[in-house]
């Protein structure tokens, strides 16, 4: 008599309830806001990132109650890690400029530049304008905030002037031109991810940005209106003193600049052109900046040992300056990729998070269940808004908080029979333009490391950020520019 083969009876995964979807969200933000009541400023060394690792913990057990294996989540967190890899790479490389342009003079001299050109009660208008200039022709808000947002954020502490309010307009200004660019990675991800054309979808998109870059400049412009301009010429005055006494500063420091924006523009990979315009700016610290070299060195039996230790000690370390002026000193020590350990440390607990949660369907529920309150196309719109807001603090990713949202809102678009250049725009003024306002998302920990000042001190400051997705909720409720399917489209 033969033996049946033992099969093994499939396992029954039960589907998530609302009320479990919240509790690692309702963990994870208590433990956020003890974070920051705790700790302060230094919340993002470390506490929010323990917070980040408990809340996937308690959603994994959720997770495993209703019928996920462990195996199941642990891919799904290798997974989530993979997906932020490239953005740690680019950290990474950024942090390798930071130091390399600092060392050869380029950051200071556009610092120097800007000292001369720009007036206080201009300074965060014109920030602002500057930033979304450049973006709009490269595409980059990270690329604008790692290369002039750093030389603004210089010149700013060198007027004297608040460097929260400067890093809030170089996110504004960089993300306004990165949304409304052609080169833009996020910018084409959104009609294709909603279903239109590339230009439809930045045509339409004009209808609130534009009024939000407006109202941004207009704070912008008052604030600096107000500035008290007391002490601010003699801080100028010692900045310009301090930077050309210990850099030697001309033009051709911007060269790295120069060739970073010609590679940006002609969309060549974003790693090698951060890397080479690291490269260009170490060549030009070899003939121009030896002393700073040597004397970041320190004792070495000769000159060349001294430029090579030196160098090697940026690019992994940082440059360090001892000028005697502790604010220009403090500005002028920073980079290196150990700069931003911290930062992808952060990114991948929150990724690790982010993971488990759609993988367990618990960000699916939630989605689901924000779908019920949809009733009109105000509604429709403001859920569309409020979930990508969502997905970007819980997935950390705006990739993700663009296209999650698009996959689930689309049908829906398509039922209330309207074009799905208004689900696209949406997508935009909600998905990538919060990213940088959480300082666990990758956009976010970015900003707040290459800028070196803390995600919740700018976050007021992002005028156009917090601004667009109100203007994108009052046209969905006001009916102003929502366009209606094509009739070949019509449901």
């Amino acid at each position: 008599m033969s033996e049946e083969p033992l099969t093994q009876a499939p396992r029954s995964l039960r589907t998530p309830t609302v009320f479990q979807a919240l509790i690692p969200i309702t963990v994870l933000i208590t433990l956020l806001s003890f974070s920051v009541y705790l700790f302060g400023g230094d919340a993002s060394f470390g506490p929010n990132q323990i917070a980040l690792c408990v809340g996937a913990v308690v959603a994994s057990i959720i997770g495993w109650h209703n019928g996920q294996t462990w195996d199941e989540i642990e891919t799904s967190i290798i997974s989530g890690i993979m997906i932020a890899i490239k953005p740690v790479l680019i950290l990474f490389s950024v942090g390798v400029l930071i130091g390399a342009w600092i060392m050869s003079g380029t950051v200071p001299t556009m610092i120097y530049y800007s000292l001369l050109i720009l007036d206080p009660s201009i300074f965060y208008a014109a920030s602002c304008l500057i930033c979304g200039i450049i973006a709009l022709s490269i595409g980059s808000s990270w690329t604008v905030a790692g290369t002039v947002g750093i030389a603004l954020i210089g010149a700013a502490a060198g007027m004297g002037l608040s460097i929260e309010i400067t890093a809030g307009a170089i996110i504004s200004g960089a993300y306004f031109g990165d949304k409304m660019s052609p080169l833009s990675e996020t910018t084409n991800l959104a009609p294709a991810v909603a279903g239109t054309d590339l230009f439809s979808h930045i045509a339409h998109m004009f209808w609130t940005a534009i009024p939000s870059i407006v109202i941004a400049l207009i704070m912008y412009a008052v604030i600096g209106f107000n500035i008290d301009t007391t002490g601010t010429a003699d801080d100028l005055a010692i900045t310009l003193k301090l930077l050309s006494e210990n850099f030697t500063l001309n033009p051709i420091m911007l060269l790295p600049v120069l060739a970073l924006l010609v590679m940006a523009n002609l969309k060549m990979p974003p790693i090698p052109t951060i890397l080479a315009g690291a490269m260009i700016g170490v060549v030009l610290a070899l003939v121009f900046q030896r002393p700073a070299i040597i004397a970041l060195a320190g004792d070495t039996p000769n000159i060349a040992l001294g430029l090579f230790k030196g160098i090697w000690q940026t690019l992994f370390n940082g440059f360090s300056l001892n000028s005697g002026n502790a604010g220009l000193d403090e500005l002028m020590s920073r980079g290196g990729m150990s700069s931003m350990l911290n930062t992808v440390w952060l990114i991948l607990c929150a990724m690790v998070f982010g993971a488990v949660m759609e993988h367990t369907g618990l960000l699916q529920c939630l989605v689901n269940y924000a779908l019920s309150f949809v009733h009109s196309t105000g509604s429709l719109i403001a859920t569309t808004v409020a979930t990508c807001i969502g997905a970007n603090i819980i997935t950390s990713d705006q990739y993700i908080a663009v296209v999650l949202p698009g996959r689930m809102y689309k049908m829906e678009y398509q039922k209330r029979g309207l074009d799905m250049k208004n689900l696209s725009r949406t997508l935009e003024d909600a998905g990538t333009i919060t990213s940088p306002l959480v300082p666990w998302n990758t956009c976010g920990a970015y900003m707040s490391g290459t800028l070196g000042v803390a995600t919740f001190a700018y976050f007021p400051y992002c005028f156009f950020n917090l601004i667009c997705p109100v203007v994108a909720i009052i046209y969905g409720f006001a009916n102003i520019k929502i366009t209606p399917a094509p009739a070949e489209q019509a449901p």
